[in-house]
């Protein structure tokens, strides 16, 4: 790091505000909720969902409450587009839900778009284009002129195909996208410049979204962009000003909440906030922040660990133990006075001595939306997955993928059983090594090297199967990939990886890497298996090795 980053790097300019009024103000109802899961959060995952996937992620979303659903990009590819078809063909979304499609201001991308929405009950076209001083002069080559009349030409191209959506009900959205780094007057500019072209009015409005599309300050100078808007452009009263807020600089949840004070009606965002980058907003934790302030979010979160399930096999992420609310160990306590000062508060509550809850530590009860508290569970016999992972974690830093929390949790429960008696951290991790990281046979590594050219990896492992030398060559995409690939040439069964994480063991250039890695054989058997070594692709490679032992 730089010892003078000012050489490099300059605060953002805050908008001129200074007679504010959103940080006297206070919240007293919901927003307007969109939830952008299965677009921008579908846009931001490694393997993106399928047809069936976003089905039945659309339908959680339905249920839960939202009433618009931004469900793709219809005109980037036959998945976007199929699913869109299939939505309104097979008649899957309500009367009152809006399915909103997101387009640029391109004339071919509007056809398509405008086609994949024919027959819809109620549909929002979400048009787009980016306005900041980086991307005009970066992305495009443009001046604010020219950029204008971008946004200009998409509006219009819009408007002049709105009649082959006869009996459909249409709002129109407008981004300026990257507003959060745009000069507030600029983006006054290109958005009442499409305001003309579509001419809202106050019983037929038209959103306008202000994206963070990248946080670039502090959530109060956000609420002062947003607030400034509201406040200078015209026809306000025609308007549904909307937010949609990312987390680079971790304060998206910050930043769409003072923007709600500053004026916005309406809020875009993910369910736990998956999206690219460091993510889009948690629409839960904003949701249920909401809710611990006496205020009816207007979604129903009461099972949120089906929720919660559904998200992570539908879009393959994991929502992090300690993600607010939703997380496995939110509502755990390990410490003794923790657990002391929530057994009275309960006991309190439950006695119906208060009206209104005010336990310690707990900022709603679990109850209300389907989850438990639950004190620390020492490890023994009784022990769960959970109590193992988490004396891995805090005492090794042993992170473990929650599916292999399912596989070594048991392993783990057996041993314990069989000891009859508590363990300890080191001996759980003692039992990991054995079970994955010590595995040698039958497949033992000796060395590996690799070669790129032309965007293929070549690799040369060697190994001992049994005790017998074994050369094996592959190549793919990538050094695992190629290694798979060796594997076929040998005339092991066919495997592919179907999970693949890595982190640090310590600090400093000698800290190892632990990889984890979960494989399927062609008959669909699922192992783990996990390498360590201070080489990261080393660590991989025996990761693999590991599960391949573990068949």
């Amino acid at each position: 790091m730089l010892k003078q980053p000012s050489q490099k790097y300059k605060a953002f300019t805050p908008v001129s505000l200074p007679n504010r009024e959103w940080p006297n103000r206070t919240l007293s109802q919901p927003p307007i909720w969109c939830s952008v899961d299965l677009r921008d959060g579908n846009q931001a995952l490694p393997v993106p969902m399928n047809v069936g996937q976003k089905l039945e992620l659309f339908q959680t979303l339905v249920r839960i409450g939202f009433k618009e659903i931004e469900v793709g990009f219809p005109s980037a590819s036959n998945t976007e587009f199929t699913f869109n078809r299939r939505l309104i063909e097979e008649n899957r979304a309500p009367a009152d839900v809006w399915l909103q499609v997101l387009v640029q201001a391109r004339e071919d991308l509007i056809d398509r778009t405008v086609e994949s929405l024919v027959g819809a009950k109620r549909a929002v076209i979400h048009l787009y284009n980016s306005t900041s001083p980086a991307q005009r002069r970066v992305v495009f080559g443009m001046s604010k002129a020219e950029i204008l009349k971008v946004a200009v030409r998409g509006a219009q191209m819009i408007k002049d195909r709105l009649p082959r959506l006869r009996g459909t009900d249409v709002r129109l959205q407008y981004s300026p996208e990257s507003f959060s780094a745009t000069e507030v007057e600029f983006a006054r500019e290109v958005s009442e410049a499409v305001m003309e072209i579509w001419q809202p009015t106050p019983e037929q409005k038209m959103i306008l979204n202000l994206p963070d599309t990248v946080e670039v300050a502090m959530p109060n100078v956000y609420a002062d962009q947003i607030e400034w808007i509201c406040r200078n452009i015209k026809n306000r009263e025609s308007l549904t000003i909307s937010l949609h807020t990312h987390n680079d600089r971790s304060t998206g949840t910050a930043a769409t909440e003072l923007g709600m004070l500053a004026g916005a009606d309406r809020v875009e965002g993910t369910l736990f906030g998956n999206g690219e980058r460091t993510g889009n907003l948690d629409l839960v934790t904003v949701a249920l922040n909401l809710y611990m302030h006496g205020i009816d979010p207007g979604l129903d979160l009461s099972n949120l660990n089906e929720i919660r399930e559904i998200y992570e096999r539908c879009t393959g992420m994991t929502v992090p133990a300690r993600h607010p609310y939703a997380g496995e160990l939110v509502f755990t306590a390990f410490s003794g006075s923790h657990q002391d000062a929530i057994k009275k508060g309960l006991a309190e509550w439950n006695s119906a001595k208060r009206t209104h809850w005010d336990v310690p530590y707990l900022t709603i009860d679990p109850n209300d939306i389907g989850r438990q508290y639950r004190e620390v569970i020492r490890v023994n016999g009784q022990s769960g997955k959970g109590g193992v992972a988490y004396l891995l974690e805090s005492e090794f830093g042993i992170m473990l993928p929650k599916e292999m929390q399912r596989e070594f949790g048991p392993i783990a429960n057996d041993e314990v059983d069989r000891l009859g008696r508590e363990v300890s951290g080191a001996e759980l991790k003692e039992m990991f090594w054995r079970e994955y990281i010590d595995r040698s046979s039958p497949w033992q590594l000796q060395g590996f090297q690799t070669e790129s050219s032309n965007g293929t990896v070549r690799c040369q492992a060697r190994l001992l199967r049994s005790g017998e030398s074994i050369v094996l060559k592959g190549e793919g995409n990538g050094p695992l990939a190629a290694l798979v690939h060796g594997f076929g040439t040998i005339g092991v069964p066919r495997f592919e990886i179907a999970y693949y994480s890595e982190h640090a063991l310590g600090e400093g250039e000698e800290a190892s890497a632990i990889a984890y890695i979960q494989v399927k054989d062609r008959e669909g058997r699922a192992r783990w298996g996990a390498g360590v070594d201070t080489n990261i692709e080393l660590a991989s490679v025996r990761a693999v090795l590991s599960a391949l032992n573990r068949i």
